[in-house]
């Protein structure tokens, strides 16, 4: 279950797990954790981020989650998904195949929610490059930040992840994984991920090279996956 994690990441979950657990109880359907952390590839600044889904959530539930957290060793690293599951069953279908797979579940399920159609899917990668696109325009543009478009490297892999299982109905969880797979721009935009963790002075040193590869495959994607 907690395999390929590092072995500071599975001593923090257990205790999260036990905390949530007293909290909740029987309400507490999945707990997850995704990212970095769920591939055992993070840095030690990495954020933590979590699942939990109750059988409902409210304000008060996020105020009692909170409060049990906020004892945890290093509270400001935790982000990530509260939700109950009336919502995440009822989600936009095209978000939930990212989130699903992304998710290394460590207590409970996720079953109860349904992946949607190939229109969904395509929705997702189409979805996906608008928003990269758009971004890295602007960036192009106006803001010219070399830190900027790291992250849009980042948001890209995501994209990457569902056109690549769009194509080939596999599933590609790690960066070095999805660069030896791929070809062409794919690689490219794979390898781009990867400087964002490995080498971030690319990001300045190469901003109009790795800018315009951006802009043209997310350009292209638009139009491919256009509904």
């Amino acid at each position: 279950m907690m395999r390929d994690m590092t072995k500071e990441t599975v001593t923090w979950i257990k205790e999260f797990l036990e905390v949530v657990k007293n909290c909740f109880g029987e309400r507490l359907l999945c707990v997850g954790i995704q990212g970095s952390r769920a591939r055992g590839e993070e840095k030690a600044d990495s954020d933590i981020d979590v699942v939990v889904i109750l059988d409902k959530l409210d304000f008060d539930d996020l105020k009692a989650y909170d409060d049990v957290v906020s004892a945890l060793p290093e509270r400001e690293k935790l982000c990530g998904f509260l939700s109950g599951c009336a919502e995440l069953a009822a989600w936009e279908k095209s978000e939930l195949f990212q989130f699903v797979f992304d998710t290394k579940v460590l207590y409970g399920s996720l079953d109860f929610v349904q992946l949607g159609t190939e229109e969904d899917l395509r929705r997702a990668v189409h979805s996906g490059a608008c928003g990269l696109y758009h971004a890295c325009v602007h960036n192009i543009l106006h803001e010219k930040s070399p830190e900027i478009l790291r992250e849009l490297y980042k948001s890209a892999f995501f994209t990457l992840q569902m056109k690549y299982f769009a194509e080939t109905g596999e599933y590609i969880s790690g960066k070095e994984t999805m660069r030896r797979k791929t070809a062409d721009t794919d690689r490219i935009i794979a390898a781009g991920a990867i400087s964002v963790r490995t080498e971030p002075g690319v990001f300045t040193a190469e901003f109009e090279r790795l800018a315009r590869r951006l802009m043209e495959w997310s350009g292209a994607l638009i139009t491919t996956y256009q509904q």
